[in-house]
């Protein structure tokens, strides 16, 4: 029905357009060929579009409907029909000039995520993750321990990392130690996302949003920090909670499982992956080059590492193939070895995901462009307290992309004090955590999980992870009172 739906209202959309496009001429801006369409026809078409696409990605785990397919058909529908309006009245090249700069937000994104898999689709063939399953259940951590541990991992890595990459790790070992316990790993995903966004809050270039801020000057680097305490409260309010709800019982070794040996050059590509993170922070930090320059020179260092692979591997299987002469079990399992090729791990990337992240970005990108918000920001911060409005910034960024919304706020620049700015960053920091598609962590461990994690797994502790939103700002107003 909801499929019928989309489909009608596309199609009446493109053939309505003609007769609908020319209604809000009054609208335009003064002295300014950009027009005001929020009360266009125009306007409230791509708001029906983007509401059927949003309903058709939330019910992606009972539709069986990759949640790629809704968003990626909503942003070509919003984009035609705003370049149709435009190129009506001769403004067509400012619409190309606003799709490329939305084009080249969802690249940097893309690009960054694609290294980030392709290093752990590496990671997961050479078996790191297997040994560390096994290395974690041989010291005897219960699923309690091991939620806390991966929580508290992404808590303190996120602020460095930053909170996609520190996600996608630490939902890699959930996996690997979980395996089909789906309660213990959808419990320790949604705390790894509500862990890594909260860890993000606290530090510059923890999230793109502090960084925002960050840039443009509005909170020195280290006023940021007063924000930790803050964020510890958000992570832990729920954790707390959470925990009592995952079962008491440890992994158990299936028969076999006693010792894992990591294929050759596992911890060389870990260290690999290290160094990438560190080019992409370092890069970042002192040079003020995008993250995502910093990653795919990172991939530069894994496809010369996957060459030294290639080129040694023969000699390599020789020395081998000596020591375990009178092995015929281990010469059998040798000789089924392959070369390791960087570009099949990229191919295994979850291109479903990074399809939903384009969409995502272009339809927020069109009704940014068609005035709503920038609506939503003048009506918060010109009517309303701006403690109130903060606090809605949060909400918003659960619903839609952080970045967009933060960036209106920063547009507008409204006159607040630091403990005020302080706040917005924490809670559109910590907000996209409200819900799994309010932040790029909980997308991306959507498609990873594969069905174990999803839209409805994390909605259901929606009200526990708003405990700790609301204890955070409490906290924060509490803590640096003296910054209002």
């Amino acid at each position: 029905m909801l499929r019928a739906l989309t489909f009608l209202v596309s199609i009446c959309s493109l053939f309505l357009v003609s007769s609908l496009v020319f209604a809000s001429d009054a609208s335009a801006i003064a002295g300014s060929s950009r027009y005001d369409l929020t009360t266009s026809s125009i306007g409230y078409i791509c708001l029906v579009v983007f509401a059927i696409a949003y309903a058709l990605v939330i019910g992606e785990e009972y539709l069986h409907l990759r949640k790629s397919k809704p968003v990626l058909l909503a942003a070509g529908i919003i984009w035609t029909l705003i370049a149709i309006y435009y190129a009506n009245r001769g403004y067509d090249s400012i619409v190309e000039e606003a799709l490329r700069h939305n084009l080249l937000e969802y690249a940097e994104l893309l690009l960054f995520l694609l290294v980030a898999m392709t290093y752990i689709s590496a990671l997961e063939e050479r078996r790191m993750f297997d040994w560390l399953r096994v290395w974690l259940v041989s010291r005897g951590l219960g699923y309690r321990q091991l939620f806390w541990t991966t929580g508290v991992l992404a808590f303190f890595i996120s602020p460095i990392a930053d909170n996609l990459t520190t996600a996608l790790v630490m939902c890699a070992v959930v996996l690997a130690v979980g395996g089909k316990n789906k309660n213990f790993v959808s419990l320790a995903c949604i705390n790894i996302v509500v862990a890594a966004n909260a860890g993000g809050a606290f530090s510059p270039f923890g999230d793109i949003t502090t960084l925002m801020v960050w840039q443009k000057g509005l909170v020195p680097f280290q006023q940021f920090f007063v924000l930790f305490l803050p964020s510890v409260v958000n992570f832990l309010i729920p954790a707390a909670i959470m925990t009592f709800f995952i079962t008491k019982g440890k992994p158990v070794l299936e028969e076999g499982e006693g010792r894992v040996e990591m294929k050759r050059g596992a911890k060389r590509m870990a260290v690999f992956f290290l160094l990438t993170i560190m080019t992409a922070i370092i890069g970042h930090s002192f040079l003020h080059l995008p993250p995502v320059f910093g990653m795919m020179t990172g991939l530069a260092y894994l496809q010369f590492f996957g060459y030294f692979l290639k080129r040694t591997l023969p000699s390599s299987l020789d020395r081998k193939r000596r020591f375990y002469q009178d092995n015929p079990e281990k010469l059998d399992e040798l000789n089924k070895i392959t070369e390791f090729n960087v570009f099949s791990h990229i191919q295994r990337a979850e291109w479903d995901t990074l399809m939903f992240f384009y969409g995502v970005v272009m339809c927020v990108g069109g009704l940014g462009f068609l005035g709503y918000l920038g609506l939503v920001s003048e009506l918060m911060y010109t009517q309303w307290n701006p403690l109130y409005a903060n606090i809605t910034v949060g909400v918003l960024s659960a619903i839609v992309d952080n970045i967009p919304v933060m960036f209106a706020v920063l547009t507008m620049n409204p006159d607040m004090v630091l403990g005020q700015w302080l706040l917005v960053t924490l809670t559109a920091g910590v907000g996209g955590s409200l819900l799994s598609i309010g932040s790029a962590a909980g997308v991306a461990l959507m498609g990873q999980s594969k069905g174990q994690y999803t839209f409805f797994s994390h909605l259901k502790w929606a009200p526990v992870i708003s405990l700790g939103y609301i204890a955070s700002i409490y906290c924060h107003l509490w803590v640096n009172a003296a910054l209002f």
